[in-house]
């Protein structure tokens, strides 16, 4: 049996433009450090590609305002999907690049979309794999509802409601030339 075309999408809204994303991790900063009530014991761990990205700019973002660098990693979960089979016949597995021991550290995992929660589980079981955390909590640019699984943000930047066929783009400067998120319906569908 053939995998189905991919369905063709056309752009609904514009949810956040650049300078909406960059106040939504300066206030995500801000929450951190007063949760955390500082940046000791502080490591972020970016999902790859767009969370990594944004873990860098909220790490910038916590060091602008407590004046400390903390450390950042990127976390590849391509093995430790659910829908491994599914999404590609051979799917591409990157490094895990944490250059620092998590166990006993406060760790902020960064990603761009929380929607059913499946990405998520992934990056627990494959942060877990490396050692014990102090905490893992969640910071998230966007969170758009329909949770398959119980989990949620502890850090939101957004929180858009969206119908199920619906599509969240969050595009990013270092991969695609400008900072923007937009909501696509699919073409073929009325989404009300």
């Amino acid at each position: 049996m053939e995998p189905e075309p991919p369905a063709a999408f056309r752009e609904k809204a514009k949810v956040m433009d650049a300078e909406a994303i960059r106040r939504a991790l300066t206030r995500i900063a801000h929450e951190v450090l007063e949760r955390h009530k500082g940046s000791d014991s502080l490591a972020l761990v970016g999902i790859r590609t767009r969370g990594a990205i944004l873990a860098q700019r909220l790490a910038k973002a916590i060091e602008a305002v407590d004046g400390r660098p903390v450390p950042v990693g990127v976390l590849d979960i391509t093995l430790y999907r659910d829908d491994l089979s599914r999404i590609a016949p051979n799917p591409v597995v990157h490094a895990t690049e944490i250059p620092f021991d998590v166990t006993e550290l406060h760790i902020v995992l960064v990603d761009d979309v929380l929607f059913t929660g499946r990405t998520i589980r992934a990056a627990l079981n494959a942060l877990t794999d490396l050692g014990r955390p102090k905490t893992i909590q969640l910071a998230v640019l966007l969170d758009r509802g329909h949770r398959e699984l119980p989990i949620r943000a502890d850090f939101v930047g957004k929180n858009i409601p969206t119908h199920l066929r619906e599509r969240v783009e969050v595009r990013l400067a270092e991969l695609d030339e400008k900072d923007e998120v937009v909501l696509e319906t699919p073409v073929d569908a009325e989404v009300r």
